[in-house]
């Protein structure tokens, strides 16, 4: 199994995985603002280790040599490549971004300062700092089933969850498979009073994805919950960077 990387100290900068949507426009493919145009700043590092993961090449240091895909970045110069488009949405995701959350702290107050809005792509067992909850700033919460082969008491945290629901500016988000794992949705939604819940169908294909989608929507709408998809997957031949 992958060992994680945790950044708490170390050099300046933020490990940075890729940026994407100045040059080549795209947009948020997942969650509440799917369709809407949007900046993508991936950091590198997860504390998870998701075996269906997309991103593996953001954590796994034994399949991926880490000088060879991510880099330091200043604040500085990410703000420069943020405001050199007109995009408003930011969407900093990973690998699980909130474990730079102290270095991301002056980069969110000079993004808003200078009128964007920012979306967290988070696994929910961190709880963000004060600092992020401010206006301008909402996160996708998006916790770990069992199909993650991630043991439970890694992948949910109660205390990180529930910093999250009362905070007003999370939505929460679960990477589904099957109708049955609803109620693995369900149990953790009622234990920790998660809302507004996004399901969202796993799939690294167009074809995987509207399988899954076909499974599970009349399941999702009975519930009452909302259904989201991975546009992006849908959209583009290689989703890899839009």
């Amino acid at each position: 199994m992958s060992t994680p990387v945790e950044v708490t100290g170390g050099p300046t900068g933020l490990i940075v995985a890729e940026l994407f949507g100045v040059d080549q426009p795209t947009f948020q493919g997942e969650g509440p603002s799917c369709g809407c145009p949007s900046l993508f700043l991936r950091l590198s590092t997860c504390n998870l280790t998701c075996n269906w993961c997309d991103t593996k090449w953001t954590w796994d240091w034994h399949q991926y040599d880490p000088r060879a895909v991510s880099k330091r970045m200043s604040v500085a110069d990410l703000l420069v490549w943020a405001l050199s488009s007109p995009v408003e949405l930011v969407v900093i995701t990973g690998g699980e971004p909130l474990i730079q959350q102290k270095k991301l702290i002056p980069l969110v107050e000079g993004l808003l300062a200078a009128g964007k809005r920012i979306e967290f792509e988070t696994n929910g067992t961190l709880a963000p700092d004060p600092a992020l909850l401010v206006d301008g700033v909402r996160f996708n919460v998006s916790p770990k089933l069992a199909n993650s082969g991630v043991v439970e008491e890694r992948r949910i945290v109660p205390a990180a969850l529930e910093v999250f629901a009362a905070s007003g500016q999370a939505a929460f988000k679960f990477v589904t498979r099957t109708v049955e794992e609803l109620d693995e949705i369900g149990t953790l939604v009622d234990r920790h009073g998660l809302d507004p819940v996004y399901v969202m169908p796993e799939g690294t294909t167009p074809e995987t994805l509207i399988e899954t989608t076909r499974v599970l929507a009349d399941a999702v709408a009975a519930r009452r919950w909302h259904l989201t998809q991975r546009l992006h997957v849908l959209a583009f031949p290689d989703p890899r960077g839009r």
